[in-house]
């Protein structure tokens, strides 16, 4: 037998023994919960009216998503990309400005850049925590950028870079911080995304309230869900009166006129799917207890496989496992895709790593660093189901 035949039988076997049988219908990678609650709730808000961005269950979610978070705000909006936008606006990146993200992550992250009419800088991953690496964007920015008037610029460019954006990669916090620490040194707001990461902990502190601001997602597939919806969370009262006012068009208070003092967005998360988002928050605990069982059963089957290994949560972080990953042992574009189309010819909907951002065209010519650990990782990475409801009701 082949090794490459020996690692499709392993990898299905494990599978196989985690999920069951696949049926005839596909497993999907990652789906939504969704139960009596979240009908109840979204009904009462239809029957309210009051089902655009003014409501009661916006306050009500986004008082939740404080409290969960322990950050003293959260601010909801209408998707995960606005949300980074608007950070990155609110924290003062301009047109003309580079900011330093991770190659290895959705596109998202670059793209919220470019809508601040910003340039992606992308940067390197730590293969431990597969997110961002922090010393060697040290080393990196010691190399190739000056302090100048207290201000990063590149020394190639010439540009300012004004800000760092780390992602936690498939709910696995990065080493935030030493990343802290190298943002103090070169003078760089951080605006975590925080997308795929809520209920995900360095210690007992929540991901994305490290930094200025962070933000979160509430797309369909990601942990608990709002439809579409994002979320701004900060520490900081008058950057969240600030996000807050030009989410909302900057309409200054009035009984009936329209008065605007600023070019802002029309990103507030309308009141129906806050609504969701109540329902889906009172059940955090249960998708995040369901869903490290079911990454604990991952580990087990995946412990004796001879070519991969199964992605665990860095040391001294607690990770939500929102996307289970495994890893192959020695980079191999070949094995990685033989390994997906076999999952998917067996109906378990598996998928690789994105694109490295820096290799699409849009950003192909963005200024980087040295990539080798984004780009090994890129062929070694696969995520494989992960949804809650494999083992809900089972811890």
């Amino acid at each position: 037998m082949t090794t490459s035949n020996l690692s499709k039988q392993e990898f299905l076997a494990v599978l196989k023994s985690v999920l069951g049988e696949s049926g005839s219908s596909p497993i999907a990678l990652h789906e939504p919960n969704i139960g009596k609650r979240e009908n109840e709730l979204v009904s009462k808000c239809l029957a309210s009216g009051w089902v655009s961005s003014v409501g009661e269950y916006i306050s009500e979610f986004e008082q939740g998503l404080a409290r969960f978070t322990n950050s003293k705000h959260a601010i909801a909006v209408v998707n995960g990309t606005a949300a980074l936008h608007l950070a990155l606006h609110s924290v003062g990146v301009k047109p003309g400005d580079e900011v330093l993200v991770p190659t290895l992550s959705f596109v998202a992250t670059a793209n919220a850049v470019s809508h601040c009419g910003a340039i992606p800088h992308f940067v390197d991953s730590d293969p431990k925590t597969l997110g961002l690496d922090p010393l060697a964007l040290r080393e990196y920015l010691s190399a190739n950028a000056s302090l100048r008037d207290g201000e990063l610029h590149n020394t190639t460019t010439g540009r300012r870079i004004s800000a760092v954006v780390p992602m936690h990669t498939f709910g696995h916090p990065i080493n935030i911080s030493a990343l802290v620490d190298v943002a103090k040194e070169f003078n760089l707001e951080i605006v975590e995304d925080a997308a795929e990461s809520i209920g995900s902990y360095v210690g007992n502190t929540h991901t994305g309230t490290f930094g200025k601001c962070g933000t979160l997602s509430f797309n369909g597939n990601k942990t608990i869900t709002t439809g579409g919806g994002g979320a701004i969370l900060t520490n900081d009262d008058d950057l969240a009166q600030r996000i807050r006012h030009l989410a909302t068009t900057a309409k200054m208070p009035h009984d009936y006129e329209y008065i605007h003092d600023a070019v802002a967005f029309n990103y507030r998360m309308p009141n129906i799917n806050a609504a969701l988002g109540c329902a889906q928050l009172s059940r955090l605990d249960d998708f995040l207890s369901a869903k490290r069982i079911l990454a604990n059963k991952y580990a087990e089957g995946f412990t004796s496989a001879g070519s991969m290994q199964f992605v665990t949560e860095p040391h001294g972080t607690t990770s939500n496992y929102w996307l289970n990953t495994i890893r192959l042992n020695k980079p191999d574009l070949g094995l990685r895709d033989e390994l997906l189309v076999a999952a998917r010819a067996n109906g378990y909907m598996c998928r690789p790593a994105w694109n490295l951002l820096h290799t699409l065209p849009m950003y192909e010519s963005s200024p980087r660093a040295k990539l080798p650990v984004a780009q090994n990782l890129w062929q070694s990475l696969i995520n494989i189901p992960s949804s809650a409801r494999h083992y809900l009701g089972q811890n």
